[in-house]
């Protein structure tokens, strides 16, 4: 039998964190009485609706955007595949390049191969001894080629903040996007989608004490013309993401964003304080 002092103790949230038990309990209604369909048109299905509508306010307001700029998929690597892909896929034929950072997630790079080998020009920026682009790298690249700028609003290695503003500037001068891949940034830094200029941004619930498997994309609504489907269907999500919503998990998603929200300040201080101390203890000389 395991003591306490034998027990493990959990570093790895970056990968994902526990379900705060007010995100179970505001999930567990719509998991037995509440279950209609969203899509439906009665009772149980506007009671769904209604649940999901809230959810995606709660989202939207912790991005600083609008409801209708919220499109819900399976969690960010979805999101990243469909601000990419269907970008592209919608793309006027002179905008075929498309620049991301070259430490970013997997669910970056790997989609930019795919269309890569799809005939679209890749490039993937080097980064400084800290993590970030080269800014005056990134304005020699991004031309009237360009289609879409994606950097990550914080690495999921080390944990580099990037200019995001800065970022955006360069893209819009040419005409091009900036997507963010900002699920290990959204309840851990402030993050504005207009302060920051960002055009698209995914994210995850599981990595801010929500559930696995539901994660959005941000979508400016001015450039949601500009972005074609990967999934044909049902049409839901304003045609951008078929397929039956999730709903216990976008209301555990809305719950664990404004929670996150609610405390930012205080715990950005706390986990700046344990970092410290386990740094210095790593560091100090024996």
């Amino acid at each position: 039998m395991r003591t306490p002092v034998d027990q493990p103790i959990y570093l790895d949230y970056q990968a994902t964190t526990p379900l705060d038990g007010r995100v179970l309990d505001a999930m567990l209604p719509y998991l037995a009485g509440t279950f209609g369909n969203p899509s439906s048109i009665h009772e149980f299905g506007f009671a769904a609706a209604e649940a999901v509508d809230r959810a995606r306010a709660k989202i939207a307001a912790g991005l600083g955007a609008e409801r209708r700029e919220i499109i819900f998929t399976s969690g960010a690597t979805e999101a990243n595949n469909l601000a990419l892909k269907g970008l592209a896929a919608a793309a006027a034929p002179r905008r075929h390049h498309l620049v991301a950072s070259a430490t970013e997630h997997p669910a970056v790079l790997e989609p930019l191969e795919t269309l890569a080998r799809a005939g679209f020009d890749i490039t993937l920026l080097e980064v400084d001894q800290d993590g970030l682009p080269d800014l005056d790298r990134l304005a020699a690249v991004v031309d009237e080629r360009t289609l879409v700028v994606s950097v990550a609003a914080a690495n999921s290695e080390i944990g580099t903040i990037p200019p995001l503003r800065a970022i955006a500037d360069i893209c819009h001068a040419q005409g091009a996007l900036l997507h963010t891949d900002a699920a290990q940034a959204v309840g851990k830094i402030p993050l504005d989608v207009d302060r920051e200029g960002v055009d698209l941004l995914s994210v995850s619930a599981h990595k801010l004490y929500g559930p696995k498997g539901v994660g959005a994309l941000f979508v400016r609504h001015e450039h949601r013309p500009k972005l074609r489907p990967l999934l044909d269907g049902g049409g839901q999500e304003q045609g951008l993401r078929s397929g039956t919503l999730n709903v216990p998990a976008i209301v555990g998603f809305g719950a664990a964003i404004e929670l996150a929200g609610e405390k930012l300040p205080q715990e950005a201080r706390r986990l700046a304080h344990l970092r410290d101390r386990l740094r210095d203890a790593l560091t100090q000389e024996r």
